[in-house]
């Protein structure tokens, strides 16, 4: 093997990491599986929960959902089918926790005043917005691997990266993902032009290890000793946290106070279809500086 190329089993799992992500990154898709978090539905009562989503965006998402394994569909007749999570779907959902724990620490929120002290707090987001926008951040193809070799290398040049991360590609390529994830603040460039992770980066270990743990069919509670995403405390010194600034790409919603202990329903919260996004953002998604 090429010294620039990767062992099997890392491969394998970035691929199957990879792969997981992007099942779960089409927008919306996050939202249709928290619906059922709790129990099945009939198309009728996920149109509901789901208002926003017409026939013709909702139905292909169920369809591919059911597809990827993440749902089972039981028709009794055409005009009555129900959605439920797969027992595959529903090994996601504490995968998805560990997601909506990173976005609810490091994803930018907005500010607004609080009645009570007269003092401008982060608005609260739901759950799920926090998975998807989250997911997004990581979820192109390459982002995945470079993140992995910045976790074991520390620091480390262009050159390098694409070396380890994407050795089948020519060195330029590596430019367009590395800048999205410096966009990101997931990585961080020093004055000598090598490259690190930052401290909402290094925070994605945990994220990572229990993908990799899902996508493997292996138990979450295996996750924290997976081989390929394991804590290495060499790199994780303590550093300045940072916010991770995306463009909220649901309408915001009033949720209630945060609950002491996570369960599975907690993630979906149903909403109204006014649009709020930061003065001067574009109409559609993608992330703000």
């Amino acid at each position: 093997m090429a010294t620039t190329g990767l062992p099997e089993s890392i491969s394998s799992d970035l691929s199957r990491v990879t792969e997981s992500l992007q099942m779960l990154a089409p927008r919306w898709n996050v939202w249709v599986l928290m619906a059922m978090s709790e129990k099945p539905l009939r198309y009728r009562e996920l149109k509901n929960a789901l208002p926003w989503l017409p026939d013709g965006q909702l139905h292909p998402r169920l369809v591919r959902l059911v597809d990827s394994g993440l749902l089972d569909r039981t028709e009794f007749d055409s005009q009555d089918v129900l959605y439920g999570l797969s027992a595959r779907g529903r090994e996601l959902l504490p995968v998805l926790g560990v997601i909506a724990a990173w976005g609810t620490k490091h994803l930018e929120k907005e500010m607004a005043l609080d009645p009570a002290t007269g003092h401008r707090v982060p608005k609260t987001v739901p759950r799920a917005q926090d998975i998807e926008d989250a997911i997004a951040l990581i979820a192109p193809r390459q982002a995945t691997p470079i993140l992995w070799a910045l976790r074991i290398r520390g620091t480390s040049s262009a050159k390098a990266l694409a070396a380890t991360a994407m050795p089948d590609r020519h060195l330029t390529n590596v430019y367009a993902p590395l800048n999205r994830l410096l966009d990101d603040f997931l990585v961080t460039r020093g004055h000598d032009g090598r490259f690190t992770l930052t401290a909402a980066g290094r925070d994605l270990a945990p994220v990572y290890q229990a993908l990799s743990a899902w996508a493997a069919g292996a138990p979450l509670n295996e996750a924290a000793n997976h081989p390929v995403w394991a804590p290495n405390p060499a790199q994780l010194q303590d550093r300045p946290a940072l916010w991770i600034t995306t463009q909220p790409r649901i309408p915001a919603v009033p949720t209630p106070p945060v609950r002491p202990a996570w369960k599975p329903g907690d993630l979906f919260i149903s909403h109204t279809t006014t649009v709020v996004r930061p003065a001067g953002a574009p109409a559609t998604g993608g992330r703000t500086r």
